[in-house]
């Protein structure tokens, strides 16, 4: 029979697993943000799978890259910055000072970029003990690679049941996580992970968490020097009473074992009830446990939001605007390579009059290098070579091309005027104002949700401070 340690990590495992469509999307929507456009893989004329890149070489053509995406990106977190990022003015001192000690305005920008490459924003809160004893609040972003969390459809998560995250820690770091603070309690941890023998380790990781995607494992770091913690929070139940104390006008929730000691008080009235936790469990990646307590604020320390959650699916700014990219790429390959035609066109070289010790290749090497000398004997015969050329530029491409960065505009909502273009000289400022603000709302859903999230998270800061 699974004990109850090891059912809450088969779940966990099943939860990272049930993510792996939004990594692949995730890693191809990073692909083509950062340049590298020519990526994905079709089918071939024989049948076998190759890359746009390697068919289009085949096909003699050389795939070129205009890069939008990035612009775009950078557009919309320039925009953040510049006009929302500094709005909170009513922020108490001990928030600001979480915010100053985490540079957050510099994490959101960044948490930003994530949202609109991959749609979600995941950063978690601890309050961490400093070796002096003190207390300091940490806020940490998430690699979407690394968090799992149950198939939900609210789009607050209220309807989350477990979530947690992948660690790779030296293991010092794991020790002071996971030892409470017990020196006994440490040398057991790292005992533990002596004990693993990273064979066994690949093997389970190749067998059953593997990601080919993301190259991200669920059992196994790839960093020889980190070792892999599994923390996994779940949304537990357990029977409480319910204690008021009349006289102290105190109330009391206490598990049901805990309350008799106010039994037969007449001054407490006690109510039976059913109360939700989150509890945390660190596990190794062999299954054991590690490390588990009750969350002190009644919730997880992560603060996520994945735009636009529809029916438990996410779907990025960034895929909306592929298309669009992929074929703007093509439109200029085929340009260039129109171009590069029309500029060489084609040699007509009557064989009669092939010089001797001239073959083919050699012709073909001259007339390619510029100022080039290509010799032919008349005396073999009356032809000669001849170059055939034609204007084969004109044929609509430009105007494709225009039509796509408009199109690439309008899917994405970041228009000209939030760029600084399409500026009328004879225009006034506020017509352009109004222009820019107008370009404003298409992506004032994106901000607000960004925005939403941004808020949960001072929430969070606010409790775990008090």
């Amino acid at each position: 029979m699974m004990t109850q340690e090891m059912n809450v990590l088969h779940r966990a495992f099943e939860a990272w697993m049930a993510g792996g469509a939004l990594r692949k999307a995730r890693e191809r929507n990073k692909r083509f943000t950062f340049g590298d456009q020519w990526g994905d893989v079709t089918i071939g004329e024989s049948g076998q799978l190759v890359t746009d890149w390697e068919r289009y070489v085949k096909a003699g053509t050389m795939p070129l890259t205009n890069n939008l995406i990035r612009q775009l990106v950078k557009t919309v977190v320039g925009r953040f910055r510049s006009h929302v990022i500094d709005t909170e003015k009513d922020i108490d001192d001990a928030l600001r000072q979480v915010k100053d000690d985490n540079q957050l305005n510099e994490l959101d920008a960044r948490t930003l970029e994530e949202f609109l490459i991959s749609g979600c924003c995941i950063q978690r809160v601890d309050v961490l003990p400093t070796i002096d004893g003190k207390a300091h609040t940490v806020v940490t972003p998430v690699n979407p690679n690394h968090f799992f969390v149950n198939a939900f459809i609210d789009p607050l998560g209220r309807d989350c049941r477990i979530v947690g995250q992948l660690h790779n820690l030296t293991i010092a770091d794991l020790l002071r996580r996971v030892s409470g603070g017990s020196r006994r309690k440490a040398a057991g941890v790292r005992h533990l992970y002596d004990e693993m023998v990273d064979s066994r380790i690949a093997s389970c990781a190749t067998a059953l968490g593997a990601d080919s995607q993301s190259g991200t494992d669920f059992w196994y770091s790839r960093e020889s020097d980190r070792f892999r913690a599994i923390e996994v929070w779940t949304l537990e139940s357990r029977e409480v009473m319910v204690c008021h104390n009349r006289r102290t006008a105190k109330l009391d929730i206490v598990p049901v074992g805990q309350a008799r000691k106010w039994r037969g008080n007449p001054d407490v009235a006690m109510r039976w009830d059913v109360q939700n936790y989150w509890h945390c469990r660190w596990f190794s990646p062999m299954g054991d446990l590690l490390a588990e307590w009750d969350a002190d604020h009644e919730r997880h320390p992560f603060v996520m939001r994945f735009y636009p959650l529809i029916d438990g699916e996410v779907h990025a700014m960034v895929e909306d605007v592929i298309d669009q990219q992929k074929y703007l790429n093509r439109l200029i390959s085929l340009v260039d390579q129109a171009m590069m035609s029309s500029a060489k066109g084609v040699l007509l070289y009557p064989d009669t009059a092939l010089p001797d010790g001239f073959t083919w290749n050699d012709v073909r090497k001259v007339w390619s290098t510029p100022g080039g000398i290509l010799p032919y004997s008349p005396a073999l015969s009356e032809a000669r070579p001849e170059q055939i050329q034609g204007n084969a530029t004109n044929f609509g491409a430009y105007d494709m091309i225009n039509l796509q960065m408009k199109l690439l505009e309008e899917v994405s909502g970041v228009h000209g005027a939030l760029q600084g273009k399409n500026v009328a000289t004879g225009g006034s400022a506020t017509l352009y104002q109004l222009q820019a603000q107008n370009a404003d709302l298409a992506l004032t859903d994106l901000y607000d949700t960004f925005n939403a999230f941004r808020r949960q998270r001072n929430a969070l800061i606010t409790a775990l401070g008090q």
